[in-house]
């Protein structure tokens, strides 16, 4: 494995159509913290908003299309997925899917060693959602795939 590269860090930044009420979900949902937020001072909306996930800051904000800042639904959807760690899959689904979020693919065990499923959050967000549950390797990961397909 190559050494880990500390010159760099991966912030996502998410931009949603209703900032504020997409924070209480990702903090209520998916045990997010919120870091710090600026709102508008003209209209209110969230700026910018740092959320942490875990040892991961994620930014967030409310549309602003005439700065290029576009939720999902401008597009139609999105083809990004964030993939989110937790400690109990099953809970952390179940309670996304109860404050509004749809299922995409249902949770199960998968070749790979992890418990997964796949939601779309209120917001337009794609998110795998997954619990490690065996350690693998690369060639037993591989193994399992190429014999599940034939």
């Amino acid at each position: 494995m190559p050494a880990k590269n500390t010159d760099c860090e991966l912030t996502p930044y998410l931009n949603v159509k209703g900032a504020a009420e997409a924070i209480e979900f990702y903090c209520t949902v998916f045990g997010a913290t919120e870091n710090f937020r600026l709102q508008d001072p003209a209209d209110g909306r969230v700026g910018h908003a740092e959320l942490q996930f875990g040892d991961t800051r994620m930014m967030i904000s409310d549309e602003y299309p005439d700065f290029g800042a576009l939720s999902p639904s401008a597009f139609g959807g999105t083809p990004v997925k964030l993939h989110l760690s937790v400690s109990d899959v099953d809970r952390t689904f179940a309670r996304a899917i109860s404050k509004g979020a749809v299922e995409i693919r249902s949770v199960k065990d998968e070749f790979y060693g992890s418990r997964s499923g796949v939601l779309i959050d209120p917001y337009g967000h794609i998110w795998h959602v997954a619990t490690k549950v065996e350690e693998l390797g690369e060639e037993e990961m591989q193994r399992r795939w190429s014999e599940s397909t034939t």
